[in-house]
């Protein structure tokens, strides 16, 4: 297990940019990726800290609500957090949410199966919105392999 490109990872500037834009103020974060040899699966860890005093049920509210009617998100409930397992072969993004009250930060874990979500399971679902078809096509079953 390795590290990698440390301040520097090309997706960087593209979650900061969309952070920014949710939070209407600039945002920068620490992003470093880790290489683990596995066959496929991304599993993050954010860190931060929040600007006013919340709890892990307000902070998960904002998660449902942002993402309300999105078929491939998924948000654990309290006390849970995913891992690749959970979304092997999938289109799913994953997201688990717990906050310390008394440091005022909060810890988000996600985990997608890169070979799915990743670029090719994001252009089929583009695809399938451009052309008037039903989002999940051809997506909610994926062969297994490797």
């Amino acid at each position: 297990m390795k590290a990698y490109n440390i301040f520097k990872h090309r997706h960087l500037p593209e979650i900061e940019q969309e952070l920014s834009q949710l939070a209407q103020q600039k945002v920068t974060i620490t992003f470093v990726p880790h290489l683990i040899p596995i066959d496929r699966g991304i599993l993050t860890t954010l860190y931060v800290n929040l600007n006013k005093k919340m709890g892990t049920e307000e902070v998960l509210h904002i998660f449902q609500k942002c993402y309300r009617g999105e078929p491939f998100i998924r948000i654990y409930p309290k006390g849970k957090v995913p891992n690749t397992k959970d979304v092997r072969s999938s289109n799913y993004c994953d997201i688990g949410v717990e906050v310390n009250e008394s440091e005022g930060r909060a810890v988000i874990v996600t985990a997608i199966d890169n070979l799915v979500k990743g670029a090719s399971g994001e252009a089929i679902q583009n695809m399938n919105i451009m052309l008037g078809y039903p989002e999940t096509m051809g997506l909610d079953v994926i062969p297994l392999f490797p």
